[in-house]
């Protein structure tokens, strides 16, 4: 399925002045940007910041602020939803899985695990429509990402925003969004796994140009 197809489908046949409620997931201000920048017309947005993989809190909050200042500083109508810091949460789910690279099966439990938060929330507060930010980011698995919404839409009888944020230049985008702005934006998803793939891959880099 093209999955940026499926969402401007969605978003064309939406009517602009009987807007759709959407419980946006947002893992951080740089991957909101453009995201935000194509559809926040369309929707009445309630962001929701779950994201329990961050395991370094500092760096949890670091990022919260940083959303926020973002919807601030763009003027959106938005409300940001922020849940409780639950990163023994992601723990106790990646348990057995801590040596797998960035991309393999933790990230989709990590996936399911965020994106399910948002779907029962969406359920409970009578929103239209769920959807998340992570498929603007190229290390994230779209397909996955999809097919993990479309059963949660089906288990919890609401609607899912199918969408390939970063088609259409929609990483670049953010990329220059976060210059315009001066997003702080991380180099690694937020775990504490991915946080020290990246700090091995720095040091060869670093060994290589010795």
């Amino acid at each position: 399925m093209n999955y940026n197809m499926e969402c401007e489908k969605i978003l064309n046949s939406i009517d602009l002045a009987h807007k759709p409620s959407l419980l946006l997931h947002a893992c951080c201000a740089p991957c909101s940007s453009s995201v935000l920048e194509k559809i926040a017309q369309y929707f009445t947005i309630t962001i929701l910041f779950y994201n329990p993989n961050i395991t370094d809190y500092q760096e949890y909050l670091k990022r919260r602020e940083e959303l926020e200042k973002f919807i601030s500083l763009v003027g959106y109508e938005i409300k940001l939803l922020d849940c409780n810091y639950d990163k023994e949460k992601f723990l106790a789910m990646s348990k057995g899985m801590e040596d797998l690279k960035e991309g393999d099966i933790r990230c989709y439990q990590c996936y399911q695990l965020r994106l399910e938060e948002t779907a029962k929330m969406a359920k409970a507060y009578h929103f239209d429509y769920f959807g998340t930010t992570l498929s603007i980011s190229p290390y994230k698995n779209s397909q996955w990402l999809n097919e993990i919404g479309k059963t949660l839409a089906e288990q919890y009888h609401i609607n899912y925003l199918y969408a390939d944020f970063k088609k259409k230049n929609g990483y670049q985008r953010s990329i220059e969004l976060s210059h315009a702005y001066h997003l702080y934006r991380q180099d690694y998803c937020g775990c504490i796994y991915s946080k020290v793939e990246r700090m091995k891959s720095r040091r060869l880099q670093d060994q290589k140009l010795v």
